[in-house]
Formats: structure tokens, C-alpha cells, sequence
């Protein structure tokens, strides 16, 4: 089922720029944005994959990984296909990457329905207290989750993102009264190796970290820990930093690469994960963790 995006612009000669994430595509007539996932129909900007789901896993919280919020329970997730990034370490390429690569057609046939409706039911059937959006990047799919997270906040049911944290300030506005707890993954400090290695940017996501925290959502940050691509102290200082000064008590995540996609780095040594831990409990951050262990 296709709808009609939430965030677009109608341009001269049947040409939408869409305004959910920060990439802003200037999308002409029959052609995708860059998440493959978005697409122009006569001038107005459609989401492909309404109801289309690719995944509905039931999943500890911490795996999110949220270790501060509603620990111990159990968390429905859901996910459609497609992503705004374009990670060369990605785990979950084989659905997020799709709609980016040859086999792009075949993104239509996978998954299966399932609407914003029946995600209540089955969050509620499974004694779950929350919905998480993960697996791919849910600012995506945002008409799709927003719809779902209404419906669950009207149930009691708590919404949980875990994102690139790549949206745009309008896309945030909207999740905002209704998003309960966050996970964002912070890559690293470096513009020039987030534009090379994600596609992605790193301003769009200070701000919207700094936002999000300073809107009293629960917030936890994770970074995975690449050997060669952002292990270095500096980069790892300016992250901890960056942290601290916004609130000490934002749980910080340092979770182990392993061999992914497109990189085939050996995984990240243990010893230097603890040694990352420790400088960021020097420098005054008050809970670490260590994941992906």
C-alpha cells in the first residue's frame, strides 16, 4: 500500500522535494529518493511500503540497545525495508541496502502486511509494553511508524526509536509528542568519515541528540567501534565529551564490530573497548557499557 508522504514540497515541472530526512532529495516525476523507499507519482511524493513490513520480532529492550529504559521487558519490533545510510559495516544490509542495489525490484515482493492496527494487537497479545523501530532506519518509514505510534501511546504503549538520528527538524517535530525512548547511533566525530562512510552528516545529528535531550526523552547513544575507521582517541574524546557536557547520566554504548557488508576489518579487540570504557569514565560519563560482546 503506497501513501502519501508527510513531508514534501510540490516544485515546478512535477519535481517534489521531499523533507523527511536530511538528505532533502529533489526527486523528479517516476524517480526514488536516496532510501529507495520514496517515490514521485505526478509531482507528489509517495511512501511505498505502508503496511509492508519486513520484520515483527519480539526482543529483550536491551537489545535495542536500551539498558536504562524499562529494563527486563520485552519490546515488538518492526521494521520496512530500505535506509537512508548507506554503512559499509551494515548487519542488516540484506534488507536496508535493498532498495540501493540491482535486486531493488525485489524489495516489492518481500515482506508481508501488516498494518499500524494489528501491530497494537500483537504488542498487546505478546504482554509487551513497548514498539520499537529498528532493524532499519525508522525515519524512512516515518508515515508508517508515526501512524503506529499514535495508536499505541492511545493503548498505553510506549515508542521506542533506534535511529541514525539523520531526520530532519520537521520529522522530528512530529515523532517528538509521542517518541518515549531513543537510541541513537553516534558513529563518530568526523564529518568527512561519516559523509564517506555513511552518506550520512554529523551536524543534523548533534542537533538532534542535543534536542531529543533537551525535549526529556529517555536517551541512550551507541557507538560501534570500527578498528582503523573511528578508534582513534580523539575522535573517541570528542564523542565522550560531547556527552558529558549535555548530561553525564546519558548511558553511552561501545558496542564490538564484526565483519559486515562491505568491510572486513577484524573485530574490535576487547581490551581496547575496555580501555575506551575507562577513558570515558575518567573524563566523568556514568554508565558505559560494553555490548555486542
Amino acid at each position: 500500500m503506497i501513501k502519501e508522504c508527510y513531508l514534501y514540497e510540490q516544485l515546478e515541472n512535477n519535481i517534489a522535494r521531499c523533507k523527511t530526512c536530511e538528505h532533502r532529495c529533489t526527486i523528479s516525476n517516476t524517480k526514488f529518493g536516496f532510501c529507495g523507499v520514496r517515490k514521485n507519482i505526478n509531482g507528489k511524493l509517495h511512501f511505498l511500503f505502508y503496511n509492508q513490513s519486513i520484520a515483527e520480532n519480539i526482543d529483550p529492550v536491551e537489545k535495542k540497545p536500551l539498558f536504562d529504559y524499562l529494563p527486563g521487558t520485552k519490546t515488538l519490533t518492526i521494521a520496512t525495508v530500505g535506509c537512508n545510510f548507506c554503512c559499509k559495516w551494515c548487519q542488516n544490509c540484506d534488507i536496508s541496502q535493498i532498495t540501493k542495489t540491482s535486486e531493488c525490484e525485489n524489495a516489492f515482493k518481500i515482506g508481508f502486511e501488516l498494518s499500524p492496527e494489528r501491530i497494537i494487537k500483537d504488542a498487546i497479545l505478546a504482554k509487551c509494553p513497548s514498539i520499537s523501530y529498528s532493524y532499519t532506519e525508522p525515519t524512512i518509514f516515518l508515515e508508517y511508524a508515526l501512524d503506529t505510534m499514535k495508536l499505541a501511546h492511545e493503548k498505553g504503549l510506549k515508542n521506542i526509536w533506534v535511529t541514525n538520528g539523520f531526520m530532519t527538524h520537521e520529522a522530528l517535530d512530529l515523532v517528538l509528542p509521542y517518541l518515549d525512548a531513543v537510541n541513537i547511533d553516534l558513529k563518530t566525530f568526523d564529518d568527512k568519515k561519516y559523509q564517506k562512510y555513511t552518506c550520512g552528516q554529523l551536524a543534523p545529528i548533534l542537533r538532534n541528540i542535543t534536542k531529543i535531550h533537551e525535549k526529556k526523552v529517555h536517551l541512550e547513544i551507541t557507538t560501534l567501534i570500527v578498528p582503523g575507521l573511528n578508534d582513534k582517541k580523539s575522535d573517541l574524546i570528542s564523542i565522550v565529551k560531547f556527552i558529558h557536557k549535555l548530561d553525564q547520566n546519558i548511558p553511552w554504548h561501545i558496542t564490538q564490530y564484526h565483519p559486515a557488508h562491505k568491510m572486513i576489518a577484524s573485530p574490535s579487540p576487547i581490551a581496547l573497548l575496555k580501555d575506551i570504557q575507562a577513558m570515558a569514565y575518567n573524563i566523568g560519563l556514568k554508565k558505559v557499557y560494553l555490548g555486542n560482546l
